[in-house]
């Protein structure tokens, strides 16, 4: 199987872009979206090319959202953790397929100044422990709006101490997270410096200042079943690049 992350920042906008040219070269099997900024109604997907689609927007409108759009049908979809303020932004959406359940997750930006760290720190516990408590194996992915370490960071000092590489951040990112699952990219490439997210206002792409933000994470018990996983920036139409995992992983029928 072929999984794509990508945070869209805006599906409407993307779509103009060429988005179903992209998905269609691609060839993804199952594909998550985060920032959609758009209702569920609001989306237009291809049905040809994805016709399974769950979204999961926020009660505000044009802000954050989530969305799985896939080949195979999901035996169940799970809309937020059931926590009330966090499931208003529209940060989460699970799909099952019986013997496997892929999470797509927006993780909330912790804000110019980090003024909203409390926020962020909550959600990170609340989703880790949602996370633990599903009962079959998880491919959770998304924008989980942290660099890990300076491997993950064009410059370190143009992010130290700043939303998306301060310590809270970064130490949370490993109890919460990387104490269940395996962040696949670095597990594969050790020494890779690719990069997932370039800011617009720096115009940074250009020059491939980025930061590596969007991830793949997976059960450790499937970490064996992973084939490949590239972060590719060749693609755009965002700020973000999509993250393509090949696995070794098919929905039971």
């Amino acid at each position: 199987m072929r999984l794509l992350t990508w945070n869209v920042n805006g599906i409407r906008a993307l779509a103009k872009k060429g988005l179903e040219q992209i998905l269609d070269y691609l060839g993804a099997d199952i594909v998550c979206f985060q920032e959609t900024k758009a209702t569920e109604d609001q989306i237009e997907l291809n049905e040809d090319l994805y016709p399974y689609q769950y979204a999961f927007s926020a009660q505000k409108k044009g802000y954050s959202g989530v969305m799985i759009a896939s080949q195979y049908g999901a035996t169940r979809v799970v809309k937020g953790i059931g926590i009330e303020e966090f499931d208003a932004e529209g940060r989460v959406i699970t799909a099952y397929f019986g013997n496997f359940a892929v999470v797509c997750v927006y993780v909330p930006n912790s804000q110019d100044g980090l003024k909203r760290i409390d926020y962020r720190m909550r959600f990170d516990e609340a989703f880790g422990e949602y996370l633990r408590s599903i009962d079959v194996p998880v491919l959770v992915c998304g924008d989980f709006n942290v660099a890990r370490t300076a491997q993950d960071i064009w410059d370190e000092a143009d992010g130290i101490g700043s939303a998306g590489y301060s310590e809270q951040e970064k130490n949370s990112f490993e109890k919460n997270y990387l104490s269940t699952f395996e962040d696949v990219y670095r597990k594969l490439k050790p020494e890779g410096h690719d990069y997932s997210w370039w800011s617009y206002k720096s115009r940074g792409r250009a020059r491939n200042e980025g930061w590596r933000i969007d991830y793949w994470l997976v059960s450790k018990d499937l970490l064996d079943k992973v084939q490949d996983i590239k972060i590719l920036g060749d693609v755009f139409g965002s700020d973000h690049c999509p993250v393509m995992l090949n696995i070794r992983l098919k929905p039971e029928s």
